[in-house]
């Protein structure tokens, strides 16, 4: 049995499908069972990383767990899971953590580095994913663009090589199931560097309408993101955003090198993701 936490999610939505369509036993993890749209034969149970009276009865006989990063969660995690039996731990970490320091400066590695930690000390067998930004992050303008034909942006010559979250998925998959990996950080990214400018682009020819992008000024926009992020990333998000205009994003074969073929393009992810974009 492989237990799948953050099952509702962009990656544990594919991870769910991937192992449920090469015949291994799910179980799912999630807060509302009632409202998880998942394949047929998952295992749906109630429950949630930062309940630890709710892991006992998800982790009862299960081997592998992809794990998504909830702050805070490790340390009941790792003790449920050790009670458990649980053998291989595959957890969606994050780029931002770095191996050359010993305090995280950035608020998102702080915290992945944190459970990472806990995790790596267990004993259990674990592999690190460790993507940089998502492509599905253009959801945050989608609104936009069903709205009309402009996307306020700021920086919009700031760059990044966003990745599909199938191909993050593919790879968990892959870390979960076979041998091999254990002991594994994989940094991932898309395979190219892109600004936001050429992102608008790709959305409007994947959803067949011209956009156009207008930039936004930094003040604003961090006051707009406020509102549904804490301060500390919004200001490390920025600072990231700032620094990589006029530069080439960081690219890496992660992807390639573990499932033998390329990673799929941010156009493919438009393509796929078309009618959510309409």
């Amino acid at each position: 049995m492989i237990l799948v936490t953050g099952a509702t999610g962009n990656v544990g939505g594919d991870v769910v499908g991937e192992l449920v369509e090469a015949g291994h036993d799910v179980r799912a993890l999630t807060r509302n069972p009632e409202r998880a749209k998942l394949p047929p034969g998952v295992e749906v149970v109630r429950g949630d990383l930062s309940a630890p009276e709710t892991l006992p009865a998800a982790l009862a006989g299960v081997e592998a767990v992809f794990l998504y990063a909830v702050p805070g969660s490790a340390p009941a995690f790792v003790r449920a899971a050790l009670d458990a039996g649980v053998r291989r731990v595959v957890m969606l970490s994050s780029l931002a953590v770095r191996d050359d320091v010993e305090v995280q400066s950035n608020p998102i590695g702080a915290f992945h580095a944190e459970i990472e930690d806990a995790v790596a000390a267990s004993g259990l067998e674990w592999t690190f994913l460790r993507p940089g930004a998502f492509a599905t992050n253009v959801y945050q303008w989608a609104g936009q663009v069903k709205a009309g034909d402009v996307v306020r942006l700021a920086f919009p010559d700031a760059a990044t090589a966003p990745i599909h979250e199938a191909d993050i998925a593919a790879v968990g998959v892959r870390a979960l199931t076979a041998d091999g990996h254990a002991g594994a950080k994989y940094p991932m990214t898309g395979p190219e560097s892109l600004t936001h400018r050429d992102q608008v682009r790709i959305v409007g020819e994947a959803i067949g309408r011209p956009l156009r992008l207008e930039e936004l000024p930094p003040d604003l926009a961090r006051e707009q993101m406020l509102t549904r992020v804490p301060a500390p990333v919004v200001d490390s998000l920025f600072a990231l955003m700032r620094a990589s205009v006029g530069q080439e994003a960081y690219v890496i074969d992660t992807v390639e090198k573990v499932l033998g073929r390329p990673a799929r393009t941010f156009a493919q992810w438009a393509a796929d993701h078309a009618d959510d974009l309409r």
